[in-house]
């Protein structure tokens, strides 16, 4: 996205704002349904039936529903892993859990697993990870509410990323740097969208992302 003159950080913040009231001025039904169907097409995905580990945030009340998927995967006997952040730092663990009764309210109020109650995840698991982001765009780069947890934890995921966004979140670009990771598969209650690339990260000056959606009943 062309940056120039233009506050990059006054341009985020805008963009986080108008996300969040786009979020919070959902009618429950509505946000209920669009839920529900952003669940039915991630749960379709070739690669989460395939996966054998998921990683996911435990979703507050603005947020992609993930407390569905979650007891999904587990009854689908998978291992789930969910975050929590480390204090003091601007970093998050994830660890794997069995139900959501080991999660407690955590950093910013949202459940988190306890030390000692769940096992951190150490290992290089791959596997399938979905990844909040208050906006999306048709490149797969996320906004996020600027803490940076997630953005340290992609640049070392090796596994496939999935951003889970409402349709009325997703914008055509967002801005973002060179480090910057997009998701692989954005999903939508509309639509699902992936996003290939290269295996291996392309150094400047090479093509761009070639981009493929299929929508859904």
């Amino acid at each position: 996205m062309r940056t120039r003159n233009i506050n990059i950080k006054e341009l985020k913040n805008s963009l986080r704002l108008h996300s969040r009231s786009f979020r919070e001025n959902m009618e429950e039904n509505r946000k209920r349904k669009a839920d529900a169907s952003i669940f039915r097409r991630l749960t379709s995905l070739r690669e989460y039936v395939q996966a054998r580990w998921i990683y996911t945030y435990v979703s507050k009340p603005i947020e992609v529903d993930t407390i569905a998927l979650i007891r999904r995967a587990l009854a689908d006997e998978k291992h789930v892993a969910v975050p929590r952040c480390v204090p003091g730092t601007r970093e998050m663990e994830f660890y794997e859990i069995h139900s959501m009764e080991e999660l407690e309210p955590g950093a910013f109020g949202v459940l988190e697993p306890v030390p000692g109650r769940s096992r951190l995840v150490q290992e290089d698991t791959g596997g399938l990870c979905v990844v909040p982001g208050l906006s999306f765009d048709s490149e797969g780069y996320r906004l996020g509410y600027g803490k940076g947890y997630y953005d340290r934890f992609l640049s070392r995921f090796r596994g496939v990323t999935v951003g889970a966004c409402y349709s009325g979140c997703v914008r055509r670009m967002l801005p973002h740097g060179y480090f910057d990771r997009p998701v692989d598969i954005l999903v939508t209650e509309r639509c699902i969208r992936n996003i290939s690339k290269p295996a291996v990260r392309p150094h400047p000056g090479n093509g761009g992302n070639r981009k493929h959606e299929r929508k859904q009943s």
